[in-house]
């Protein structure tokens, strides 16, 4: 984690919660951190719930920021840390499948019913280590088992992403899922079309890291997520491919098997890739008649045009978008490396996204035929030029040439990449011989 450490943190949510009962204030760390902290992992944020009214926390506290003041919520800041405080409230009339039509603030027990999973509904007090549990949370907790508070179909009536995060904490915290919340889930998942993009993308950002990712796709697809949010990916399991490349079976059986062994520290566009660097097999599948192997020609530069709308639909940031989009157009070079003139392999070594590509490529090894002889001959190329800038400036530019009686046009086009490619095979190393060289070579082409 970046930026201050989890010890600080947690000491300022126990003097945040300190602060307001000092002032007669119940108050409690509640939701996820409560969950976390029962499970001996450390949170990474806390939130905190009291019955003290907005007015009465900005009052008690030097820096705050009224986000949802009409709804019971205030951000506290402890230095650069900011701490989520909420009064105790209950919600009602949810007309837009998001946000209640009506906020009461109420007791505590009231607050934790409107939380969405019993095993999210916990409230501690970090003074005393009391639990406050209304919901059977910690027998769930015990039993590893996600359930809704309450009726599914109205927990997920009421915020439709739930949908989403029912997958997601599943996989993340290795729980299984309530049948009966399985159920709601799978006859509610075409609704999660109404959630906005950018809440999705939130969701499935978090449900495709490591080490769930793998876990994380099967449930999406057991419940009908999938082809709701991703129909993309949801055309991989009925997507074959030929045994003598792809001994893993379908499209969706190699990705998996990809997202399965994703690093802990993966880059987040890494799992993304993933997903996306067959986005176009579906499309571009053909069979030969003759051998009977299923071809897909062209599914890079088709998938990397599929991955710009499938991102762009989710509103991705331009630049992940072109990240991602760049290593799904060329994943398919890497099977060619040993047999690429130096120059070429300089190139490939030279793009921004090319150490994205080299984990992209490795995983796809991995999720296949386990061959990591390119991935390896690489490595050496990159060993080889650790000495050298990633990006290598050209021995002469247009100016110089024009400083030699070169006329601007194509000529100097011509002259130009010639010599980049010389300098990239170590043919010509120096602006001196450079300049010889385009002297020799302007003279042949002017007699």
């Amino acid at each position: 984690m970046t930026g201050p450490d989890l010890d600080l943190i947690q000491q300022g949510a126990l003097e945040v919660v300190q602060r307001l009962q000092s002032a007669g204030h119940a108050a409690y760390w509640v939701g996820g951190c409560v969950r976390d902290f029962l499970l001996n992992r450390h949170p990474q944020d806390f939130d905190i719930s009291t019955s003290a009214r907005p007015e009465e926390v900005e009052a008690l506290f030097e820096r705050t920021i009224p986000v949802g003041k009409q709804f019971g919520v205030i951000i506290v800041l402890l230095g650069e840390i900011q701490y989520q405080v909420a009064t105790f409230r209950s919600e009602s009339d949810y007309t837009d499948g998001r946000r209640p039509g009506k906020v009461t603030f109420a007791d505590a027990r009231a607050d934790a019913s409107r939380r969405d999973f019993t095993v999210n509904g916990l409230f501690m007090d970090p003074v005393t280590g009391q639990i406050f549990d209304w919901f059977e949370g910690q027998a769930d907790l015990k039993a590893r088992v996600l359930r809704t508070i309450g009726d599914p179909a109205e927990r997920f009536a009421e915020d439709r992403l739930r949908l989403l995060r029912a997958v997601r904490f599943a996989a993340q915290l290795d729980f299984t899922i309530d049948p009966g919340t399985f159920a709601a889930v799978q006859q509610r998942s075409a609704s999660i079309r109404s959630v906005s993009a950018e809440r999705i993308r939130e969701e499935l950002m978090k449900l495709f890291r490591p080490p769930h990712a793998a876990r994380g796709l099967d449930l999406l697809r057991d419940s009908g997520l999938l082809v709701e949010v991703l129909p993309e990916i949801a055309a991989f399991i009925t997507c074959e491919q030929s045994a003598d490349y792809h001994p893993e079976g379908s499209v969706y059986n190699h990705v998996r098997l990809m997202l399965d062994q994703l690093p802990p520290d993966a880059d987040e566009l890494l799992p993304w890739c993933v997903l996306l660097h067959d986005v176009a097999k579906p499309v571009t599948a053909s069979r030969d008649e003759v051998t009977g192997s299923i071809h897909f020609y062209g599914h890079e530069k088709i998938g990397a045009d599929m991955a710009v709308t499938l991102l762009e639909r989710l509103r991705f940031p331009r630049k992940d978008i072109e990240h991602i989009a760049a290593s799904v157009l060329h994943h398919m070079q890497f099977k060619d490396v040993m047999q690429m003139r130096k120059s070429t392999l300089r190139r490939m070594m030279m793009r921004e996204t090319f150490p994205l590509e080299m984990q992209l490529h490795r995983l796809d090894c991995m999720g296949s035929h386990r061959c990591l002889s390119n991935y390896d001959f690489m490595r050496e190329q990159e060993r080889a030029a650790a000495d050298q800038p990633r990006v290598i400036p050209p021995l002469l530019k247009g100016d110089d040439l024009k400083a030699m009686g070169i006329r601007p046009g194509p000529a100097m086009g011509v002259l130009l990449a010639e010599l980049r490619e010389l300098q990239l095979q170590d043919e010509i190393t120096t602006p001196e011989a450079a300049r010889e060289w385009v002297r020799i070579r302007f003279l042949e082409d002017s007699h």
